[in-house]
């Protein structure tokens, strides 16, 4: 069985089938434990994050029940599922391997990314560690006290290997498809100065000259400066057309917005729009390697 929490909580059999996880706080108990990364989470600590300062009649029998109907989803899905769910003092632990989780698989690759010297298998292995990402991390919930530490954590990474996948792609020479992509990217992150050099790259060559392609058209009025003056979108371009449209994993809607500054003109003459392969995906959770 997965899980994943790299966009809204979603759980799968390992044929890809969806698992169906009923009741908001059958659901925070799951993602509470999924966060803690295999640690046990006390009885107490868990009551508090699912049920604040509710006074309830039997706070450890209420937790219990939920307990139950965890167990019981994932067994009905998968039999044996149930024992995922462990017993350990002080309180309660998701006993799974690393690889079960979109999470740990996502820092796995950035990791063998950043060993590997050939360009063009760390670009790889950094757009299949992008692919897993359905929309905000933990998206479900993100303003949940157990959450926060994990949700700042995963986006950093996130944002780190979005930089590092766009410098691998620069050393392949991909440079009029960045001017495009990281536009939106830089106007919502401006202060990240390893983003914005990789922005600018496509617009110049050695020596801050204007590089000789029908990327700089735009980029002569383009600047780190009039993009972060746009309106701020959290998601960029590249890593939105990335995401699963599995049911129960629907990303948000993008804000509508200007385009990026440096869209190469051929392009948008040709009204042809250059899409990734992973683009078009089905209802299957984001493929990973148990």
């Amino acid at each position: 069985m997965r899980f994943g929490v790299l966009g809204p909580l979603a759980v799968w059999r390992d044929d890809g089938e969806p698992v169906a996880i009923p009741g908001a706080k059958v659901r925070a108990l799951l993602a509470d434990l999924i966060a803690n990364e295999g640690r046990p989470v006390s009885t107490d600590r868990l009551v508090e994050d699912l049920w604040g300062d509710a006074q309830l009649a039997n706070p450890a029998g209420a937790l219990q029940v939920r307990v139950s109907q965890l167990r019981r989803a994932l067994d009905d899905a998968e039999p044996g599922a149930r024992d995922l769910v462990a017993s350990r003092p002080p309180g309660y632990q998701l006993a799974v391997e690393p690889d079960a989780l979109d999470a740990r698989r996502f820092e796995a690759l950035a990791a063998e990314a950043g060993t590997t010297e050939d360009p063009r298998a760390r670009a790889r292995l950094l757009a299949d560690a992008l692919a897993l990402w359905r929309g905000p991390a933990f998206a479900d919930f993100g303003d949940d006290e157990f959450a926060r530490s994990v949700v700042t954590r995963l986006e950093e990474q996130r944002l780190a290997v979005l930089e590092a996948h766009a410098e691998a792609r620069l050393d392949l020479g991909e440079h009029a498809l960045l001017a495009g992509e990281l536009g939106d990217l830089v106007a919502s992150h401006p202060l990240r100065e390893r983003l914005r050099a990789a922005h600018r790259a496509p617009c110049t060559g050695p020596g801050g000259r204007p590089r000789p392609s029908t990327a700089t058209q735009t980029c002569a009025t383009a600047s780190p400066r009039s993009s972060a003056s746009t309106r701020a979108r959290p998601w960029s371009r590249c890593t939105a057309r990335s995401w699963s449209s599995a049911p129960s994993s629907t990303p948000p809607r993008r804000r509508p917005g200007p385009a990026p500054t440096c869209r190469p003109r051929s392009a948008s003459s040709s009204g042809a729009t250059r899409r990734s392969p992973r683009s078009a995906r089905s209802s299957a959770p984001p493929a990973w390697s148990p």
